[in-house]
């Protein structure tokens, strides 16, 4: 089956706000090497400029609060807080800024900073567009899914416990999710 996006605005650019409550950003580790775990954040804002003509002259800023981390076990939750992973008390906004960004028909690559722990690494997120649209309260929404892998210990994230089996716990590939939805400014 596929998805109809659809079209509201024919150039999109212009600077957006995220509207980070129909947006989702998550994550997914394997869990004992049989398993994928799944999990998000609940709070964190960003911005875009979007320009369509001149791609390169686009830009994307995210700010993350990582304590907002949910996987659906307090436990968990609690672990990944803890300063075996993401120490929160210490380190507890992430940051993403883009620093190139370019276009192939609907398909957008954005590279930028991750910031986790004050340690900052490039990554590269392949974006599709999904789509504008007007909602019913006169706000131009445009949409964008993308996806990237990542390794969660060139940030420092590498508490691990091997298994009696062999392997290990958590998996060290952590694949980043994105589905955005910006509300374009006034």
């Amino acid at each position: 089956m596929t998805e109809t996006f659809t079209t509201a605005l024919t150039d999109i650019s212009g600077d957006y706000t995220i509207d980070t409550s129909h947006s989702r950003l998550g994550f997914v580790a394997r869990h004992a090497m049989v398993t994928k775990v799944r999990g998000s954040f609940a709070a964190w804002e960003g911005t875009a400029h979007i320009d369509v003509a001149n791609p390169a002259a686009s830009s994307v800023n995210l700010t993350i609060d990582a304590a907002s981390v949910s996987t659906g076990v307090a436990d968990r939750d609690g672990h990944l807080k803890s300063a075996d992973f993401f120490d929160v008390e210490n380190y507890p906004q992430w940051t993403f800024s883009s620093t190139s960004v370019s276009r192939d028909g609907d398909e957008w690559t954005i590279v930028g900073d991750l910031t986790i722990k004050d340690v900052t690494r490039p990554v590269t997120i392949e974006f599709e567009e999904g789509g504008s649209a007007k909602d019913p309260f006169g706000n131009l929404r445009v949409g964008f899914e993308g996806e990237t892998t990542v390794n969660r210990k060139d940030w420092g994230l590498g508490w691990n416990a091997a298994l009696e089996t062999g392997g290990i716990l958590v998996s060290e590939k952590i694949k980043l999710e994105f589905d955005i939805s910006a509300i374009r400014n006034s």
